[in-house]
């Protein structure tokens, strides 16, 4: 890959993650996903003792139904558990099919367990930490006092493995990055600046990709 083109889906993976730094919240909210690493990221943040709470959301999405022989949630959890969390410290949503579903199906979880959280800490993967973000201020029914975002400290060329190969990293990074354009226009996101950088990166990354093929 030339060294100009993997620049450009640089800019786009740092456009996609916020930088937040995480803080004491009342729950740490896990959305599931195909990277067990989001689970194990959860899990370092409960030892940190950031929150009483770890709620998780997933059901069987189509990166995951093959995959994964239980829901997202409770394949997640079963890694959180194997990394010392308590079973009584989880919430499984186990019916999410998507992210907006991740965002009301839990909320309906959190008041149904007669729970209220006004700081949380969203897990997710990197490129997928502003998606994350803008989906869950406009579909969390309530205001809540703080939202933050974290994922695992990883760079682009670094992220992808067995499980995750570069290509299927990048063809979902620029999906995402999609989805930040138009679904605020369908009611599923927040608006959000896209600085012109980053606009001129994805119209370059398309521009040279006339297919799947990214080595």
């Amino acid at each position: 890959m030339p060294h100009r083109l993997y620049q450009h889906l640089e800019t786009i993976w740092n456009y996609q993650r916020l930088g937040h730094t995480p803080e004491q919240c009342d729950c740490i909210f896990v959305l599931g996903s195909n990277d067990v690493r989001v689970a194990e990221q959860a899990a370092a943040l409960y030892h940190q003792g950031l929150a009483p709470y770890v709620m998780i959301s997933g059901g069987k999405g189509r990166f995951t139904e093959d995959a994964f022989e239980k829901s997202e949630a409770e394949t997640f959890a079963e890694i959180l558990i194997d990394e010392g969390v308590p079973a009584s410290a989880l919430l499984l949503e186990k019916k999410a099919t998507n992210s907006g579903e991740n965002i009301t199906l839990s909320y309906a979880l959190m008041k149904e367990k007669g729970l209220s959280f006004q700081r949380l800490l969203l897990v997710q993967k990197p490129f997928m930490e502003r998606r994350a973000f803008a989906t869950f201020m406009k579909q969390w029914p309530e205001p809540v006092q703080s939202v933050l975002v974290t994922s695992q400290a990883v760079s682009l060329i670094d992220y992808p493995n067995e499980d995750l190969p570069f290509d299927m990293v990048v063809d979902a990074m620029i999906a995402d990055f999609e989805r930040i354009q138009t679904y605020p226009a369908q009611g599923f996101q927040i608006e959000q600046d896209v600085p012109q950088e980053v606009l001129d990166a994805y119209a370059l990354v398309k521009e040279w990709r006339p297919s799947s093929e990214w080595k």
